[in-house]
């Protein structure tokens, strides 16, 4: 059995993004020579997210307006985490509600999709270098 390791690196300026990395996750499976086998992909950040989902903008702005209801960032004094100083928790729980990996079935060397799947590198807390790990096991 084969083994694969490659990390992507991020660095988003603002504080929100979900960045399409459908095609660094195939050239990785490419460079992996991996052709049956799972594939994992997750971010190594306590605020940001990877999850499988359409890519059409709608729904992105959905994603927006539905994280913002469920963990708003202000008022930042209504977490106790900020205490600490940091003003991201809204961030901690937006990546809790989006998850934080996704696995994916290899067959004939492609990710087995389904109709309009996609990977996503979700940020909630940018401004900083992040990354995600794609790992990838099979023969």
């Amino acid at each position: 059995m084969k083994s694969f390791r490659k990390e992507l690196w991020f660095d988003i300026p603002g504080r929100r993004a979900f960045i399409n990395i459908t095609d660094d996750v195939e050239a990785a499976l490419r460079e992996s020579g991996v052709r049956e086998g799972l594939l994992l992909v997750n971010a190594m950040h306590i605020t940001a997210s990877v999850f499988i989902n359409d890519d059409e903008s709608g729904l992105h702005h959905d994603y927006e307006q539905w994280l913002e209801k469920l963990a708003p960032h202000e008022p930042v004094s209504g977490y106790r985490h900020n205490r600490t100083g940091e003003d991201n928790a809204d961030a901690h729980m937006k990546r809790q509600i989006m998850g934080r990996e996704v696995v994916v079935a290899i067959t004939g060397g492609k990710l087995d999709f389904g109709p309009w799947e996609q990977i996503f590198y979700g940020e909630f807390d940018g401004g900083r270098r992040k990354r995600a790990l794609i790992k990838i096991i099979g023969e």
